[in-house]
C-alpha cells in the first residue's frame, strides 16, 4: 500500500517557520505602497487632472474621457518606476473569483524597435472574450464581445511586475456580468435614497458612503497533507473523514497562542497586505483546530469588497511560500466549525455620522432609529432574496451547524434596542412628543447611550445582527465574493428608504408635523417588521415552526433559495432602484444553478475515485488479511477455540464485505442518477435533481467509508485522517 500518507506527515512534523523579512520602515511608511493613491495621483498627474479625477472619486462626478491620456501617463510613469512591466483590466467574473490578461507595455516604434505605451483608450475600455466566462446566456459564442471598463473609486495597484485596473466587466449589449457593476449602482442607490431622509434630520448632508468590514476565516493545511488528499485538492473540503477523537471540545484553540509557522504566514501575510494598501489589524485562531481568522479595519463597500477579493488571492500565494495551502471552502471537515465571512455593515455621511449609531441628542437617537428600523424592514421584505445572496452549494454544509448561524434570515437587536422598539410601538403620539417651552421639540425616547456598543450582547446564531452601531451579516460564506450580499442588501435598503421617503412626505403634505409624520411611520414599520427581529437561539427546532408562522423564508434546498431572486418583488426592488434588469436576475440565476450542479457534479465524481481507488482496495486488502487469519487459526488451534478467537475477526469481515458492497451499489445507482439528471436541459430542474438525488447519496457513501476508516488497519488506511489534518502545524 502506499506510504505517501506517513512520508508526508513526518515530513510535515519537521517543518519550521519561515524567515520573513521584516521592512525596515514602519507599516504607516510602507502601507500602499503598489497602490496609486490620492497621494501618487497627486505627484504623478497635472493639477488639472487631479483635481478633476477626485472629484469623480470623491463625488461620483462623471468621469471625462478627455483626462484619460493624462492619467495613464501618470500611471504608467508611476508603474513603470514600480517595476511594472504589464497591465491588466482585474475584474469579478461570476466565477466567485477574479479575472485578469496581462499585457506588456511595448508597442511597435515605427522604426523597427520598441517603445512603452499605455494610452487612455486602453486604461479606460478594453474588450475580454464575454462568452467565456459565466454570463447565463446573453453571450454566444458566436457573440463574444464584452467590455471591462475602469472604476476610478477602486485605486490600481501592482501585484508582482504587473499594474492591475479594477474594472466592471459587462455584455456587449451593456448588462452587468460581474460583480462590481451592480455593486456600484447599488452603492449609489442607496446614496442617494440614504440622502434624502438624512436631510429630514441635517439638510446639510451631500453624499451617504455605505462601510464594509469583513472578517475572512480559514484553515491551514500543511501543503504534503493537502497533496495527500484527492478530494482536497479538487474541491476544496474532505469528502470522507471520521471524527479525529480529539476536535474542538476542549474550546482550547479559539484565541490561544499562534503556531510558530502560522504566525510567520500571517507576518507575511500582513506586510504583503498593507503595501496593497489593505488596513489587516486583527489576527487570531478560530474555533477549530487549524482554523484562523484576519480582519481589516472598516472601509468604503466597493473598496473592501475588491481588498477581500485581493486578499483571497494573496493568502493563496502567500501559504504556498510556508509549506501551506489556505482553505477557503466554507465547511473543509465535518464535525468541526466552518469558515464564514462576516460582513460588518454601516452607512455613514459625509459630515461623519454613522447613521446605525446612537446619538447624545433626542434628535440623533430619532435618525438613528429611523435608519435601524428602516434596515429591518428591507432585510424583512426581502429576507428570502438576502438568503439567496449568501446561498451556494458550499455554504449550505456550513449554515446551520457548529456556530455558524441558521439558513432563516433574522436580526437580533439586544435587549436595550429591542426595548426601545418596543417603546415606541406601545406609546401613543402624544406621549413621545411633548413642547416643552424654549427647548422646542422634546422626544420621549429612552435615552440611548454611547456605551450601547458594548452593551448589546452577541448572539452567534443570528444571521443578522446589530452589534451597536453597525450591523453583522453573519450568513456570509468564507469563500464568497461579499458583493453578492452587499449588491442584496443596499439595494433593498435603498428600496425602503425611498418607500419611508414618500411615506413621511404623504403625512407631511397632509399638514402633519416633520417629527411627528417621522415617527408616525415608524411606529408603523415596526409593527410590521416584527418576525424579522429574533433575540434567542436560532439552532432550535422552536424557532424553525416560529419563524415559518411568521412567514420567513425557511427553505433549505440551494437551487430553491435562489428563485428569491426571480420572485416579483425582488424584480420590481432591483428595476426600481435601477441596480440590475429582468434580464440580468434571469442570467444571474442560470449561473447560480449551473454552477450549483457543477459542483456537486465534480464532488460526485471525485467521492466515487477516492472510493474505488482508495477506499474499497485498502478495505479489501485488509479483509484478506483478516481471512488469512482466521484460516491461520483453524490450523494452529482446535475448531472450537479457533472459532471463538476468530470471531470478532469474522464480524470484522463481514461488516468490511457488508460496507463494501453498500458502496460500490450506490457508486452505480449514483452514475446513473448523474447521467439521469445531465440530460434535463432547464439549468434549475438539473440542480434541483443534483440536490435532491446525488447529495444525499454522497452522504450515504460517506457514512460508510467513514466507518471502514474505523476498521481498517492505519498502516493501510492511504488518506490522511482528521487528526492529522487539524493538528499538525
Amino acid at each position: 500500500m502506499s506510504k505517501l500518507r506517513f512520508r508526508v506527515v513526518e515530513t510535515a512534523f519537521k517543518k519550521k517557520p519561515v524567515a520573513v523579512a521584516v521592512p525596515a520602515e514602519r507599516p504607516s511608511e510602507y502601507f500602499a505602497k503598489y497602490v496609486f493613491n490620492k497621494e501618487k495621483m497627486f505627484r504623478y498627474l497635472p493639477s488639472k487632472v487631479y483635481a478633476k479625477l477626485i472629484d469623480v472619486i470623491d463625488n461620483g462626478a462623471p468621469l471625462d474621457r478627455s483626462i484619460a491620456d493624462e492619467v495613464a501617463a501618470g500611471m504608467k510613469k508611476w508603474a513603470l518606476e514600480m517595476g511594472a512591466t504589464h497591465y491588466t483590466h482585474w475584474f469579478h467574473p461570476l466565477t466567485e473569483g477574479t479575472a485578469e490578461k496581462h499585457d506588456a507595455f511595448v508597442e511597435h516604434d515605427g522604426k523597427g524597435g520598441m517603445m512603452e505605451e499605455f494610452t487612455g483608450k486602453l486604461l479606460v475600455q478594453q474588450e475580454p472574450d464575454a462568452s467565456s466566462f459565466p454570463n447565463g446566456g446573453i453571450r454566444n459564442t458566436f457573440e463574444a464581445r464584452g467590455y471591462s471598463a475602469w472604476d476610478p473609486s477602486s485605486p490600481a495597484f501592482i501585484v508582482d511586475d504587473t499594474l492591475c485596473i479594477p474594472t466592471i466587466f459587462i455584455a456587449y449589449t451593456g448588462e452587468s456580468l460581474d460583480y462590481k457593476a451592480p455593486l456600484l449602482k447599488a452603492l449609489r442607490a442607496v446614496d442617494k435614497a440614504a440622502v434624502d431622509v438624512c436631510r429630514y434630520f441635517n439638510p446639510d448632508v451631500k453624499k451617504v458612503v455605505a462601510y464594509l468590514g469583513w472578517e475572512q476565516e480559514y484553515f491551514l493545511i500543511d501543503e504534503g497533507l493537502y497533496a495527500a488528499r484527492p478530494d482536497l485538492l479538487m474541491t476544496g473540503r474532505t469528502l470522507t473523514g471520521h471524527d479525529s477523537a480529539k476536535n474542538q471540545q476542549l474550546e482550547d484553540h479559539y484565541f490561544g497562542a499562534i503556531p510558530p509557522r502560522v504566525a510567520a504566514f500571517m507576518k507575511e501575510l500582513e506586510i504583503e497586505a498593507l503595501k496593497l494598501g489593505i488596513p489587516v489589524k486583527t489576527r487570531h485562531n478560530e474555533v477549530a483546530p487549524n482554523q484562523f481568522e484576519l480582519a481589516p479595519i472598516f472601509e468604503e463597500c466597493n473598496l473592501a469588497v475588491d481588498h477581500n477579493m485581493l486578499i483571497m488571492a494573496l493568502m493563496r500565494k502567500v501559504a504556498r511560500n510556508h509549506g501551506f495551502r489556505v482553505l477557503l471552502h466554507e465547511k473543509p471537515f465535518k464535525g468541526v466549525n466552518g469558515s464564514g465571512k462576516h460582513n460588518n455593515w454601516s452607512l455613514g455621511t459625509d459630515t461623519g455620522i454613522l447613521l446605525h449609531a446612537p446619538g447624545k441628542l433626542p434628535e440623533d437617537n430619532l435618525r438613528f432609529i429611523t435608519f435601524v428600523v428602516n434596515t429591518l424592514m428591507a432585510v424583512y421584505k426581502h429576507n428570502g432574496l438576502l438568503k439567496a445572496s449568501i446561498s451556494s452549494a458550499t455554504n449550505a454544509h456550513r449554515l446551520g451547524a457548529n456556530e455558524a448561524p441558521p439558513a432563516i434570515i433574522s436580526s437580533f437587536l439586544g435587549k436595550q434596542l429591542s426595548q426601545v422598539l418596543e417603546h415606541i410601538e406601545e406609546s401613543t403620539k402624544d406621549n413621545l412628543i411633548s413642547l416643552s417651552g424654549k427647548q422646542g421639540m422634546k422626544l420621549d425616547i429612552p435615552q440611548i447611550p454611547e456605551l450601547m456598543i458594548d452593551n448589546t450582547d452577541r448572539n452567534r446564531t443570528s444571521p443578522f445582527a446589530f452589534t451597536g452601531n453597525r450591523f453583522e451579516f453573519r450568513a456570509v460564506g468564507s469563500e464568497a465574493n461579499c458583493a453578492s450580499a452587499m449588491i442584496a442588501l443596499n439595494s433593498a435598503l435603498a428600496e425602503q428608504l425611498v418607500e419611508f421617503k414618500k411615506d413621511v412626505d404623504e403625512l407631511i403634505g397632509k399638514g402633519e408635523p416633520k417629527i411627528s409624520a417621522i415617527l408616525d411611520v415608524i411606529r408603523k414599520y415596526i409593527r410590521i417588521c416584527k418576525p424579522i427581529h429574533f433575540d434567542g437561539n436560532g439552532y432550535s427546532d422552536e424557532w424553525k415552526a416560529e419563524a415559518k408562522k411568521r412567514g420567513l423564508d425557511c427553505e433549505t434546498s440551494v437551487p430553491l433559495i435562489f428563485d428569491n431572486y426571480l420572485k416579483p418583488e425582488s424584480i420590481r426592488m432591483f428595476e426600481s432602484v435601477g441596480v440590475m434588469t429582468q434580464k440580468e436576475l434571469e442570467a444571474r440565476n442560470e449561473v447560480k444553478w449551473e454552477t450549483y450542479t457543477k459542483k456537486i457534479q465534480i464532488e460526485a465524481r471525485v467521492l466515487g475515485d477516492l472510493a474505488m481507488n482508495h477506499i474499497i482496495p485498502v478495505a479489501t486488502q485488509y479483509q484478506t488479511d483478516l481471512i488469512d487469519n482466521a484460516y491461520k487459526m483453524k490450523d494452529l488451534f482446535p475448531a472450537e477455540k479457533a472459532a471463538k478467537l476468530s470471531a470478532k475477526n469474522l464480524e470484522l469481515i463481514e461488516e468490511i464485505a457488508d460496507r463494501t458492497t453498500f458502496i460500490k451499489e450506490h457508486l452505480d445507482a449514483m452514475i446513473e442518477a448523474r447521467k439521469v439528471a445531465n440530460k434535463i436541459e432547464c439549468e434549475r430542474d438539473k440542480a434541483i435533481a443534483y440536490h435532491d438525488n446525488i447529495v444525499p447519496m454522497m452522504e450515504e457513501i460517506r457514512y460508510h467509508i467513514d466507518k471502514l476508516e474505523l476498521i481498517v488497519d492505519n498502516q493501510m488506511w492511504t488518506l490522511p485522517k482528521y487528526r492529522e489534518l487539524l493538528f499538525i502545524r
